[in-house]
């Protein structure tokens, strides 16, 4: 019953990220027209005020996706929208925060956590004149959202991996976006500090609204961070909860680079939307992930 009203609640939000039979063709090293397919046939939503994971390995397209949201790149085929508006637009009118992954220039770049966050707050505004007080409350305001504050004086590079992240978050928050984007934010930051982030995410999307999507190739920050798992290797293998994750739908999202080590193989795990009932299985199976659905095998 509780498990109803909670998507029931969910279904009555608006879609915030929109994706439509999207493909992404990049062109070909070799100069002909066949181009290289980065993404096929991938179709997701995310709601109003939800955390939504994609998951994959390296080179499946995840990063890609992320630039399709942010209007970097436009679809091949298919239709990316952001609140009802194209990536480009919604980025434009300051919709849309987004932390890269973390680069050694911004360890090195001598200013403060709170410096570096006011910065983004002031873009667009007049060299010439003071910070107006409604945007150093923002900052202000961003910092303490993420946990921030109380090292907020201290220069960027002397802060921890987790402490740099969470600066790096709310310098994605100062301009008010209502969409947050996040590719590999927990490279760097120990299990400890992982886990702090996942409970960091919970309090942004009840805080402050935000629709959150996070990009990542690591299971443990996507299953205890997020209300949904986008399972992405080129095409789209799952799109659901995460206790619905199964051994399956794993080992066939990562066996590429499984077979690089112990040769190619397979696994029969359906694709999202492929299988005949719910993916949201209790409980189960190894290391309590949920049992693999029917025709699923695991090696």
């Amino acid at each position: 019953m509780l498990g109803g009203m909670v998507e029931a609640a969910r279904e009555v939000r608006p879609v915030a990220v929109s994706v439509r039979e999207v493909g992404f063709r990049y062109p070909s090293p070799l100069g002909d027209s066949r181009g290289v397919w980065a993404l096929e046939g991938v179709s997701l939503e995310v709601r109003a005020g939800e955390r939504l994971g994609i998951l994959g390995p390296n080179g499946g397209g995840k990063s890609t996706l992320i630039k399709l949201m942010l209007g970097l790149l436009e679809p091949t085929r298919g239709r990316v929208e952001v609140l009802g508006m194209s990536p480009r637009e919604a980025v434009r009118e300051g919709l849309v925060g987004y932390v890269a992954q973390r680069c050694e220039a911004e360890l090195s770049f001598p200013v403060t956590g709170r410096q570096a966050v006011m910065m983004s707050a002031v873009v667009g505004l007049s060299a010439w004149r003071g910070v107006p007080p409604e945007v150093e409350a923002r900052v202000d305001r961003a910092l303490g959202l993420v946990g921030a504050s109380g090292y907020s004086g201290e220069a960027v590079g002397r802060l921890s991996g987790g402490q740099l992240q969470r600066v790096l978050i709310a310098r994605a928050l100062a301009r008010g976006p209502r969409v947050l984007l996040l590719d590999e934010p927990t490279v760097g930051v120990d299990p400890a500090g992982q886990r702090q982030f996942s409970a960091m995410l919970e309090g942004l999307s009840r805080d402050a609204g935000l629709t959150i999507v996070v990009v990542s190739h690591d299971l443990r920050t996507v299953a205890s961070g997020c209300d949904r798992v986008a399972c992405l290797s080129r095409t789209l293998h799952y799109h659901e909860s995460p206790r619905g994750l199964t051994p399956a739908v794993l080992a066939e999202v990562f066996r590429h680079d499984v077979s690089a080590i112990f040769g190619d193989v397979h696994v029969d795990a359906h694709r999202a939307g492929e299988c005949g009932h719910s993916h949201d299985h209790g409980a189960g199976g190894a290391g309590g992930v949920g049992g693999a659905c029917e025709g699923g095998k695991v090696p």
